[in-house]
């Protein structure tokens, strides 16, 4: 049944509270729980803009409405195979169904981006794939050039075969929508651009600090005595737990370390797993808008060699907050400078599986994360194995959070 048709029998949907799910290339959610009350496809198309972060472009965007009072739960993008593939057009209608199944929500609104040639294989394909799963397909449009077309209603009176006009901008949803804060990008380079690594003669002094920040590094292990790789990193892992402890109350409290030294030391002592895990570890909810301060400056200014570290972690926190774009943004930032990198490897596996926001619990509180590391470093007396054992126990911890 079409959108349209739904709205004269009375029967709006509303977004309110959104708990949205980042996937394949995010979404952003309603950290601050404004109510928009969706009446008419113009509406929708009003609001997915704000959902995601950015304006999407060749690209298919799938919102699955659930209980209570028919809220949006979820907003999650693809781009479109360009080419036309459909194989590709089926892997991503399965994909979808899943994360909509997953999530429990049985009504599911697609909205395809650009030209029928690109946009109609894929919408063709989830129809197909969500009805197959039981999932009421609400309303399937694609939208081209400020007009939209509807491919589940018939009534040309309804949806007129050269398109619907609408207008985003003049739309009192996406009124609303910006002065909630809830903020759309003109596309997503644009809100890539928000994590540009800096340049020119920021860029060098950068790398004259980071190069200080080595040699400093360097003296804390020789200063250090005792046998073992982890005793003799002790000084080093304590004055880094500390740095980073220091910043996070620094940017809690409304203030911003902005010195060069201070960020290139931090990006140095985060390549040590155990001061990585102790800032993971401290990434409260109650204060995400400051970790994404703290983490977007980092991840900005780090040199290549250390950036996956604060990138993964401001991707965890991005994704606590619901902006699953700049969460999945940062990931790429981290797997391209390293695609090994494990944290970031692990938050792309939730990503791509639609995990809600809800879930974003920290593994381990920092207690336990010192505990976990003087164990590691115990050495035989730990058993064999024993940093092994407690990296794995961090992991398993974060993977148990889908089924929460």
């Amino acid at each position: 049944m079409a959108f349209c048709a739904g709205l004269r029998r009375g029967v709006p949907s509303s977004l309110e509270g959104m708990d949205n799910t980042p996937s394949v290339s995010g979404s952003s959610a309603f950290s601050r729980q404004p109510r928009v009350r969706v009446s008419s496809p113009a509406d929708v198309l009003a609001v997915v803009p704000h959902l995601l972060g950015f304006h999407p472009g060749k690209s298919l965007v799938v919102m699955g409405v659930g209980r209570p009072r028919a809220r949006v739960q979820l907003a999650f993008r693809y781009d479109l195979p360009d080419p036309p593939d459909a194989v590709h057009a089926a892997d991503i209608a399965e994909h979808a169904a899943e994360v909509l199944r997953h999530r429990r929500l049985s009504t599911v609104i697609g909205v395809g981006y650009g030209p029928g040639a690109l946009v109609t294989p894929v919408a063709d394909a989830l129809a197909g794939t969500v009805r197959q799963a039981g999932l009421r397909l609400q309303e399937l449009m694609r939208v081209e050039d400020g007009r939209y077309w509807s491919y589940l209603c018939e009534n040309p009176q309804c949806c007129p075969a050269d398109g619907v006009p609408f207008d985003v901008q003049a739309n009192p949803a996406s009124a609303a929508m910006t002065v909630a804060g809830l903020v759309a990008y003109p596309d997503r380079a644009a809100l890539a651009g928000t994590l540009a690594p800096v340049t020119g003669a920021a860029a060098r002094s950068m790398e004259r600090a980071t190069s200080r920040a080595r040699e400093r590094a360097a003296e804390l292990i020789a200063q250090a005595s005792g046998p073992g790789a982890g005793r003799r990193e002790r000084l080093l892992v304590d004055a880094g737990r500390r740095a980073v402890q220091e910043a996070i109350a620094t940017y809690r409290a409304g203030g911003r370390p902005l010195a060069d030294e201070s960020v290139a030391w931090i990006t140095v002592v985060l390549a040590h797993l155990a001061v990585r895990d102790d800032a993971w570890s401290r990434m409260d909810p109650g204060f995400r808008a400051a970790h994404l301060r703290l983490w977007t400056d980092v991840v900005r200014r780090a040199t290549p060699a250390y950036l996956p570290a604060p990138a993964s972690l401001l991707a965890f926190t991005a994704w606590q907050s619901g902006e699953g774009a700049l969460a999945n943004i940062a990931i790429d930032r981290a797997l391209t400078a390293d695609p090994g990198y494990s944290l970031a490897q692990l938050l792309r596996d939730i990503m791509d599986a639609g995990v809600p926001p809800s879930a974003a619990r920290v593994p381990m509180t920092p207690e336990q994360v010192a505990a976990s590391y003087d164990l590691a470093d115990a050495g035989p007396a730990a058993g064999p194995g024993g940093r092994t054992r407690a990296v794995r126990s961090r992991k398993a911890a974060t993977r148990k959070q889908p089924s929460r």
